[in-house]
């Protein structure tokens, strides 16, 4: 224990003396030191002898090297603080030999290798100097040609947007002079539009590609530049080797006197800053400051069996030789390179804002508008915030405001509506070159019974008439007649009773020609009236036919001047309108008819182009039961061809038949030619208008856009009715309605049915006809159900009920009426109606009797003792009390005696006993009057 506390107390200092010796202070005497050895790698330092004690006595000499940190001072290594002056002055000095050795901190003289590596470091910068200059001129030449082809581009682009724009204005000068429709119009100015847009964007694409063309240009140019600056530096490298016969790698590396003289001397404190393990940033500013843009050569690399990078910390002499032994770019790190030039370049382009064609339907969302603008959604929520708009990202906004945000975000707005679907679905108009000559249409009107359809059976020479329900018409139909000289002619036979107005209506709208139909011995009745209108109204001529005068009543005379008062002047009485003189049933001046008819298509100059697609109109519509959907359609313009895909309506399909007015398949149907359509989804109107389309696709969104406005019309229409009927029971008591279910043959009939019975009570607010449902085809359990459900009727018109309907009606007590003439039906349901009305009440006077004297009878009450004046007084009846003419009291007779017996009337000259119910202020001297209330059935 003594001997560790001698050794604590006797602690030694190691200290360095000036000289480069290393001694012990304490009570040891100091040792000479040994002579300094150079250290391995060109570091300083100093070594001697140290005698270590041991407990027990024991000691041990061992030997202590001190080693110092490396300093430089300004001047120490040339090159390296001096910027390269002290290599230059060397290079420049005694060439061969060495220079005598200096000490301390003087500078001394670079070697051969070194010299030679700083004159390749120098040499190497100013390349590369030289080069970047030459780089960067050649980049800016290049971006002023890129701008100059830049200005070119958007020069062209505005010369063929100006130029396409002066086109647009002369062919709109040269439109204008001609007349348009409203869908030719907006059709020429949407291709003008189109015509701009692809103008424009054909410039945008060929100055987008001479950018690039450009742009690729100059990147190869770089990369050959920069392969030769890369070639050229590894030449001076590989020079020396080359020269001494054997690589760099395999020479000993010597540690030369001038390298040893630059080392700092034992005793001297190196800089502060100058540490072995500072960072690679430090390193490299030693390597080479005053040149930091200049490219330092490889040092030489050890040969070994595999190339493995360089490990450990770098050393002064590998930085101030070649350096050949530094590691080599990583492919990834070239790839991060050429991806910051890029980026680098990319951000010097000015990015221009893309201006994008807009599509603004009529209600959009936040959101919707956004995408299409490929804009941000918070952009245009601000944009609609500066707006005094609040809307999010998922509420929709009208049209105009989103035209207004899309004008403020700089796109170009187009307003569509939904009904831009049914743009261009008519064509465009025919030329005159392809306009051909068709046969007539013609339409044949006139008031019931006046012998239309006989007429048209006559010119037929088949029997029509005969196959009607009640020898009158009640059917729309179109038939083609050919004569004998080759002519064709296309007749329409229309009812005549007042509820097919619509039809007639329809009929008149599809015609070239009118033959009015008026019969000799009826004259002129309401219908014929009618139909003069509805001919009047369509612009069309009219052919007054007198039929029936083979009748010996007839009168021909008088149905000329009748015609007179509706302003139709015959050609016998100075006027324009042809008339002819036949019989239908005689045959007589069928041909004069005839005649009559090609006349005035001659002069209307009759065309159409048959080589086009194809349109038309829809006569009447049926259900049939093994064929479906039967459409009977008009062709107006072009050829219908089996395969087409029409539109009538808010219905479609492929033309599967088409079938003419005898029963026969045909292939085509050409202008003015009737035929029957099979092949559509459902039943369209009549009277719409059936049109060929391109595609199934094109078909579908007319079809979906035309059944959405319907729906929405009804239930317009339904919501209007219910609220004018509420205020209507609020003001006049409880509406009774009589729901009905109509079910027809084709669609003319229904449509005519149900405008019949709704004009019954249009006028009466006590009750009204709701027609559930209309519709063509069979009656099903789907109508009976509704009827159930409404507690309805259901009516059938030349129909029957399947026997699944028939059981249903049965068990629910659902009652079905079959029909086959319009007149019934309209009769049946006013007698309903009229049945459902409340009956008028209206007061029947019956006597008057005198009080002659009041009696007070017990448990009884006053009765008054009366004689019957005027009249009958009956036991039950209303009676009023009158008192000097004034009426003080109205209620009924509680009794009515006789004597002592009750008897139920008492007539005039009699005396009775009466007293009144809940009422006992009678006096002597008033009168009794005695009425009752009858009920009078109403009538509609």
């Amino acid at each position: 224990m003594s001997d560790t506390n001698d050794q604590n107390r006797d602690k030694k200092v190691l200290t360095l003396g000036g000289r480069p010796t290393l001694g012990l202070g304490g009570a040891n005497k100091p040792k000479p030191a040994a002579p300094a050895q150079p250290v391995a790698g060109g570091g300083a330092g100093a070594s001697g002898t140290v005698r270590q004690s041991f407990s027990h006595g024991r000691g041990k000499e061992v030997a202590v090297e001190v080693k110092r940190k490396k300093t430089f001072e300004k001047g120490a290594v040339p090159g390296v603080a001096d910027g390269g002056a002290a290599a230059r002055r060397a290079a420049e000095g005694a060439a061969g030999g060495r220079g005598p050795q200096v000490r301390g901190n003087a500078p001394r003289q670079l070697s051969d290798a070194e010299r030679e590596a700083r004159i390749r470091a120098l040499r190497s910068a100013a390349e590369a100097e030289g080069e970047r200059a030459v780089q960067e001129a050649a980049e800016a030449e290049a971006r002023i040609i890129a701008e100059a082809e830049a200005a070119i581009a958007a020069e062209a682009a505005a010369r063929a947007r100006a130029e396409a724009l002066a086109r647009a204005e002369a062919d709109a000068a040269a439109r204008a002079a001609e007349p348009l429709d409203e869908d030719t119009v907006r059709r020429r100015e949407l291709e003008e539009l189109r015509a701009i847009q692809e103008a424009e964007k054909a410039a945008v694409a060929e100055a987008e590609r001479k950018r690039k063309e450009a742009e690729d240009a100059r990147k190869a140019e770089a990369a050959t530049r920069a392969e030769t600056s890369r070639s050229r530096h590894a030449a001076p490298a590989t020079t020396e080797d080359d020269r001494s016969g054997r690589p760099a790698a395999a020479r000993p590396a010597t540690t030369t006197q001038d390298q040893t003289a630059a080392r700092p001397p034992v005793g001297v404190r190196p800089p502060a800053d100058f540490d072995e393990e500072d960072s690679g940033a430090r390193r490299a500013k030693l390597a080479g400051a005053g040149k930091t843009a200049a490219k330092v050569p490889a040092a030489p690399v050890k040969a070994k069996v595999d190339d493995k990078r360089r490990g450990g910390k770098m050393t002064i002499s590998q930085a101030l030789s070649d350096d050949e032994g530094r590691r080599g770019r990583s492919m990834a790190a070239a790839k991060r390179a050429r991806e910051r030039e890029r980026l680098r370049m990319f951000g010097r382009q000015e990015t221009q804002k893309v201006t994008r064609d807009v599509i603004i339907p009529e209600v959009i969302t936040v959101g919707d508008l956004a995408n299409r603008m490929a804009e941000r959604g918070a952009d245009v929520v601000k944009t609609l915030m500066r707006m005094g708009v609040m809307a999010t990202i998922t509420q929709t906004i009208d049209a105009d405001t989103a035209e207004l945000v899309v004008q403020e975000l700089g796109h170009r707005p187009i307003r569509v509506a939904e009904s831009d679907v049914e743009i261009g679905v008519k064509g465009d108009q025919d030329r005159t070159e392809d306009l051909m000559a068709r046969p007539p249409v013609v339409t044949v009107m006139g008031h019931v019974d006046h012998g239309k359809t006989s007429l048209l059976d006559a010119l037929r020479k088949t029997d029509v008439a005969a196959r009607e329900a009640g020898g009158i018409t009640q059917h729309i139909g179109a038939y083609q007649v050919q004569l004998k000289s080759g002519s064709k002619i296309t007749f329409i036979d229309t009812p005549g009773h007042a509820a097919f107005t619509e039809m007639r209506a329809r009929g008149a709208n599809v015609t070239d020609v009118v033959v009015l139909v008026v019969a000799a011995d009826d004259g002129v009745m309401p219908q014929t009236i009618e139909a003069i209108r509805h001919a009047k109204a369509a612009g069309v001529p009219i052919i007054v036919a007198i039929n029936k005068c083979d009748l010996p009543a007839a009168k021909p005379e008088r149905v000329r001047q009748e015609l007179l008062q509706h302003e139709l002047v015959v050609e016998d009485m100075g006027g324009d309108v042809l008339d002819v003189e036949v019989s239908a049933k005689a045959g007589l001046n069928l041909d004069k008819l005839e005649e009559a008819i090609l006349l005035q298509a001659e002069i209307l100059e009759l065309k159409a182009n048959p080589n086009r697609t194809a349109d038309g109109v829809v006569v009447e519509a049926k259900l049939d039961k093994g064929r479906g959907p039967v459409a009977t359609v008009l062709v107006k313009r072009g050829t219908l061809k089996v395969g087409d895909i029409v539109v009538a309506g808010s219905e479609w399909g492929r033309v599967r038949a088409l079938v003419n007015d005898r029963g026969t398949n045909v292939a085509d149907a050409p202008p003015a030619m009737p035929v029957e359509v099979l092949g559509l989804g459902g039943v369209p109107l009549a009277g719409e208008e059936m049109v060929v389309v391109d595609s199934e696709s094109r078909a579908r969104e007319i079809t979906e856009y035309r059944a959405r406005k319907k729906r929405e019309a009804e239930s317009a229409k339904s919501g209007r009715g219910s609220l004018e009927q509420m205020f209507k029971q609020i003001q006049a008591g409880e509406a009774k309605e009589l729901p009905i279910v109509i079910k027809g043959d084709v669609q003319g009939s229904v449509e005519a049915i149900s405008g019949a019975l709704e004009k019954l009570t249009a006028e009466n607010t006590e009750v009204k006809v709701r027609v559930l449902t209309s519709g063509v085809g069979a009656i099903t359990e789907s109508d009976i159900t509704l009827a159930n459900a409404s507690k309805g009727l259901v009516v059938g018109f030349n129909v029957r009920a399947n026997p699944q309907a028939r059981d249903m009606a049965k068990r629910d007590g659902v009652e079905i009426r079959y029909y086959s003439i319009i007149y019934d039906i309209i009769d049946d349901v006013k007698q309903m109606l009229t049945g459902m009305l409340a009956p008028t009440l209206r007061e029947k006077f019956l006597g008057n009797a005198q009080i002659l004297q009041v009696f007070n009878i017990t448990k009884v009450g006053k009765v008054a003792g009366c004689r019957v004046t005027e009249g009958i007084v009956k036991r039950g009846a209303k009676v009023r009390l009158l008192r000097d003419n004034v009426v003080i009291h109205e209620g009924t007779l509680k009794t009515l005696k006789r004597m002592k017996d009750e008897v139920r009337e008492v007539r005039e000259g009699f005396e009775c006993g009466m007293a009144f119910e809940n009422y006992d202020d009678i006096r002597e001297g008033d009168i009794i009057e005695a009425f009752e209330m009858e009920e009078i059935a109403r009538v509609l």
